[in-house]
Order: C-alpha cells, then sequence, then structure tokens
C-alpha cells in the first residue's frame, strides 16, 4: 500500500503550513551546512592518522626502554 500522487501533495502542503517557505529552507540549508562539515572533518581525520604499524610498533619500543631502564635499577641496586 503506497503513497499516492495526492497524498504526497496533501504532506507537502501540511508541512509548508507548519513550518513556513522560509524554515524550511533554514533547515535544509544548516543540513546541508551540517553534510558538508562531515565530509570535510572525515577527510582531515584519514589524512592526519598514522598508519597502523607505526601505532603498533612505538607502545614496544617503549616497553623495551622502560624494561632496560628498570633492570639497570635493580643491577645498581644488587652492587
Amino acid at each position: 500500500m503506497g503513497l499516492s500522487v495526492w497524498q504526497i501533495a496533501i504532506i507537502a502542503v501540511v508541512v509548508l503550513v507548519l513550518f513556513g517557505r522560509g524554515r524550511i529552507s533554514e533547515m535544509m540549508g544548516d543540513f546541508g551546512k551540517g553534510i558538508s562539515s562531515f565530509k570535510k572533518g572525515m577527510s582531515e581525520d584519514v589524512e592526519e592518522t598514522p598508519p597502523a604499524a607505526a601505532q603498533i610498533e612505538a607502545p614496544v619500543k617503549e616497553a623495551t626502554a622502560s624494561e632496560t631502564t628498570s633492570s639497570e635499577t635493580s643491577d645498581a641496586a644488587k652492587s
């Protein structure tokens, strides 16, 4: 059971009466700005994100450095 042309026209008239022509165009403009902002944010996020391999290697190097420091400290304490 689909909508006929007359039903769509009646719904459009009711929406125009409730919101007015200016308010509807303002909402559509805000909607367009939101989409543009979202696209811009997504493209910036992709450009700033480093490769996954670089993210994985950094913590491994930090852990190795901290283990070396803690072992050196314990060796110095034993002496």
